[in-house]
Parts: structure tokens; C-alpha cells; sequence
């Protein structure tokens, strides 16, 4: 493969978009084949080994930023990995290789296979703690949500903003017992509630086209990785999203201080946590509302993959038919 010569902007739309897609087909194929298994970590770890194979093809000295979480002790595309061939722009990565392992696991809609890319040093290392998130799509003024005022005062703030009333506002939130104030308090607006399971970066993806999705807004605590992979998605196609690290005990702060983050309380928008040119990349692994998952035929494997680029504010979604397996690393 020919040396690259061309900056990390241009090399982001000219060499690298489709190269991204790959990444997350390999990942989402290598996954969908243990669907409905039971096994989640079978699962991640198929998608974690595609992925990371499809990368180290790739021509750029990538740095993963944000890898798979600590918490449930995944297999990891680790913190600090070096990717890719090393012969081209130097780029920060995040990855989910299986969004949604326990979707996938279960055969349940909405599991994906996501990355985000980004120039070098502008994503935002950000520690393996949760998040509080607040996020909408495109096409509303700044400040009609506040991650600091009450679900009601949001729900109303954005039905003002969007002309309609409140009973026609759906939040999109996490079902954790934790969300369970955040969930009576949106429901007593009258808006609409639509619980997932799992899927925090689909989720908050979703307010990105609430004619397709029905989701407007989304609200609660997730995982931070995850809150920076989905700011790349917002990043590209619009949108506000709001989120600060929730730091609970000495060892998250601590952390979180050597990962350079200062301000402990400090509020994240997209642009703190993407400040370059990105681009990301999703598969479905299982059928989800935004996303179709891996389809197995008899000579064929189908995928469905949507990418996106900031600079140009490109939307792409792609339907792809692998014929030649062994080739494309599908065997």
C-alpha cells in the first residue's frame, strides 16, 4: 500500500471513508454469525477481533482513545493501542465494536458496530465512568436544553422550540432503575417514554432523524466512552448534546485528573469532546430502527451501514452484498 502524503483532514474524506466502513462491516459479520447464542463475550470478542484486524490494514498511525469499557471487563481495543499500518495521518479512534452485546447475544433489535475517527489529539480521552447526557438533533437554537434544568423544563422548552405540544415529544432513556425520577417526571409532561435496553451511542443517535426514529430528545446517564462516540455522530450531522462525567469517588477523580480532565464538574458540548474533523461509522449488527442488521444468504452477506464526516456534514448510507467472503474476511 502506497505511503500517505496528504494531511489528516483531507486523507479523513479522500482515503479513509470507505476504508471506516469496512472496519465496521467486519466487525458487525463477525458478531451477527453469534447472534441468539447467549454469548455475550463471544460475541464482543469476535467483533473486537474483526475490528482490530481491519484497522491495523488501514493506512494511518491511529491511536485508540476511546476503547471497549472497563466495568464489565470486556475484551478490549485497549486505551492507548497503536492501529494501522503507521505509513499515514496520525488519527484518534473510538471504537464500540458491539454496541448492544446483550442485544446481540438475545437476537434483539439495535445492536451495532461503531468508530469514530477523528484528527489526532481532538477527541476527548475520556475516562471509563458514566455520563450524564442530555442530547437533540439538528435544527433548534442553542440553549433550548440545559442538562442542569429539569426533564419537564426540557420537555417544554423543546416542544416550544419544535411547535408542537408536549404529548408529541418522545424521549428516548436507558431502563435502569436509576432513570426511574427521570422517567415519571417526562411522562408527567405527557410526552411519550421509548426504553431500551441497551444502546447508548444508537440512542442518542436517533434525535438525529426523528421522522425515521420517532425520538426527539435523549435523557439520562450512560457511559462516557459512549457519550463520545455519539458527540462524533452529532458532530457530523447536527445537534446538541450536553454531558458531564459523573465522579463519585476518589479513584474515578483521580483518574479522570490523569487523563487530563481539570475541572471535575465541567460541562461537555460536542465541541469539547470533538474539536476536528471526524468521521463515523455504524453497521447493524441485529435490525434496530435506524440500522438493518447482517443478513445471511445463501451466497451472500448483506450489511447496512450509515457514515457520516463533519466537515462536509455528509450523510452516507450504504448497502453493501460480500460475495467474495474469504476475501473481504468474511470465511
Amino acid at each position: 500500500m502506497a505511503e500517505i502524503t496528504v494531511k489528516a483532514g483531507q486523507a479523513l474524506e479522500r482515503i479513509l471513508t470507505l476504508e471506516l466502513v469496512r472496519v465496521t462491516e467486519r466487525a458487525a459479520v463477525a458478531a451477527a454469525r453469534l447472534r441468539g447464542r447467549g454469548d455475550e463475550k463471544a460475541a464482543d470478542q469476535a467483533a473486537v477481533d474483526a475490528m482490530r484486524r481491519e484497522l491495523n490494514r488501514l493506512p494511518i498511525a491511529g491511536r485508540i482513545v476511546i476503547g471497549e469499557g472497563e466495568r464489565d471487563e470486556a475484551p478490549m481495543l485497549f486505551i492507548g493501542e497503536e492501529v494501522g499500518t503507521g505509513r499515514g495521518p496520525a488519527v484518534d479512534i473510538a471504537v464500540d465494536p458491539l454496541e448492544g452485546t446483550t442485544l446481540c447475544a438475545k437476537n434483539m433489535p439495535g445492536s451495532i458496530a461503531v468508530m469514530a475517527m477523528a484528527e489526532g489529539g481532538t477527541l476527548l480521552n475520556a475516562p471509563d465512568v458514566y455520563m450524564d447526557k442530555i442530547a437533540i438533533g439538528p435544527g433548534y437554537a442553542k440553549g433550548v436544553i440545559d442538562l442542569d434544568a429539569s426533564p419537564e423544563e426540557n420537555i417544554h422548552s423543546l416542544a416550544k422550540a419544535k411547535g408542537v405540544k408536549p404529548n408529541e415529544i418522545t424521549a428516548l432513556i436507558l431502563d435502569r432503575p436509576r432513570h426511574a425520577g427521570i422517567i415519571a417526571a417526562v411522562r408527567n409532561t405527557g410526552a411519550s417514554v421509548q426504553l431500551i435496553t441497551d444502546g447508548d451511542v444508537a440512542g442518542v443517535i436517533h434525535t438525529t432523524d426523528p421522522d425515521e426514529t420517532g425520538v426527539d430528545i435523549y435523557l439520562g446517564t450512560g457511559g462516557a466512552p459512549e457519550g463520545v462516540l455519539a458527540a462524533a455522530a452529532l458532530r457530523c450531522i447536527g445537534g446538541q448534546m450536553y454531558t458531564r462525567l459523573i465522579l463519585d469517588t476518589d479513584e474515578k477523580r483521580a483518574r479522570a485528573k490523569k487523563m487530563g480532565v481539570a475541572d471535575p464538574r465541567k460541562v461537555y458540548d460536542i465541541f469539547d469532546m470533538v474539536r476536528g474533523d471526524c468521521l463515523i461509522s455504524a453497521t447493524g449488527v441485529s435490525t434496530g430502527n435506524m440500522l438493518k442488521g447482517v443478513k445471511f444468504d445463501k451466497d451472500v452477506i448483506k450489511t447496512h451501514t450509515v457514515v457520516m464526516r463533519s466537515a462536509s456534514g455528509t450523510v452516507r448510507w450504504i448497502e453493501a452484498e460480500h460475495r467474495d467472503h474469504s476475501k473481504f474476511g468474511f470465511d
